[in-house]
């Protein structure tokens, strides 16, 4: 069972407890504040606490014990997830994120915390050479987490995104093995 723990946080296994209170910050918290920057963009499809549940509970592995995200819990409170998906397994590409749903523990050092040991996590449990990940110029929080833990701009698409009219970059950062490594 995987159960990652950090100074503030500790990443462990999605289970339907855990879920549920994710559910709650995905789709009833009434001010859903993190999705004003967690991809506004993109719409999010609802679903029922039973799918959401089903899933999460029975999502792939990215390899042998190597879950595609875990929950994000700040003493017995959920406060977030860490995930990742395959942009493309023959190339070994994949995509890596992260989201603090309760806004009381942003800018507190969690997200940076819970988003290294994801890193770290992913790197000492695969052979993967590179990990990425994808956001919007407008959220500059995410971007200064992915740069200290090591990642560089790799792409900048201009004004590929659209928040409340107006236009924003579209931006992959991403980190190699040996740029982890040191």
């Amino acid at each position: 069972m995987v159960d990652i723990k950090g100074r503030k946080i500790e990443l462990i296994k999605n289970t339907a407890e855990s879920l549920d209170e994710l559910y709650f910050w995905r789709f009833e918290e009434k001010q859903q504040e993190a999705k004003k920057w967690n991809g506004p963009y993109i719409p999010e499809e609802h679903m029922s606490k039973e799918q959401h549940r089903e899933k999460w509970l029975n999502g792939e592995e990215i390899a042998a014990d190597v879950p595609t995200s875990l929950t994000i819990r700040a003493g017995e409170k959920v406060i977030g997830y860490v995930g990742a998906y395959w942009v493309d397994q023959n190339t070994n590409w994949l995509e890596t994120g992260i989201v603090i749903y309760d806004k009381n523990y942003w800018n507190g050092g969690y997200g940076r915390e819970a988003y290294t040991l994801w890193i770290d996590f992913l790197f000492e449990s695969t052979d993967l050479h590179r990990l990425g990940m994808s956001t919007w110029s407008g959220n500059e929080r995410m971007m200064k987490v992915a740069e200290k833990i090591g990642m560089k701009e790799e792409a900048r698409i201009r004004k590929a995104r659209m928040v409340d009219g107006e236009y924003f970059d579209a931006i992959k950062m991403g980190i190699l093995r040996e740029e982890w490594k040191k």
